[in-house]
């Protein structure tokens, strides 16, 4: 798995509505708070989603982005972010190619990601690394703290 001080892979993926999202879109930009979940619509990862939403102004203030990550494929995504009124993109991954790339996929890929949460810089390096299945508050908390960190 990708460690703090790692460069950050690069990675690029589409969201529910079809856009293209790309780690290149923000480097040198600012700074990405990149999260991997295991499955929409879940207790778990529906309470960090809505987490990240309700810190959305805060991240924004920290001049950083958010992105989500799983296998998930666009419609689960699609149902997903309106339903709980996600304001950042999720990226679907159904190869798991950006999970194994990052180091998060599970059982070689075919079943869901890890949850882990990676902070990486402007300049595409990995400041943080959050790992933890049943913490939600732990990646939203530390994410946030960790780019306000950078931002100073």
């Amino acid at each position: 798995m990708i460690r703090a001080g790692d460069r950050a892979p690069d990675f690029s993926g589409t969201t529910a509505d079809g856009n293209t999202v790309s780690l290149a879109d923000f480097r040198g930009r600012k700074p990405v708070i990149l999260y991997f979940y295991p499955k929409d619509n879940t207790p778990g990862c529906t309470r960090e989603a809505c987490g990240f939403r309700d810190l959305a102004g805060e991240i924004a203030a920290a001049g950083g982005a958010l992105v989500g990550v799983s296998m998930d494929g666009a419609e689960s995504h699609r149902r997903f972010a309106a339903e709980h009124r996600l304001n950042f993109p999720l990226l679907s991954d159904p190869s798991a190619t950006i999970c194994k790339a990052y180091g998060v996929a599970r059982l070689g890929g075919w079943l869901w990601p890890r949850r882990v949460t990676f902070v990486i810089d402007r300049e595409g390096t990995v400041r943080r690394v959050i790992e933890s299945e049943l913490d939600m508050s732990a990646h939203v908390d530390g994410a946030v703290a960790a780019l306000r960190e950078l931002a100073a």
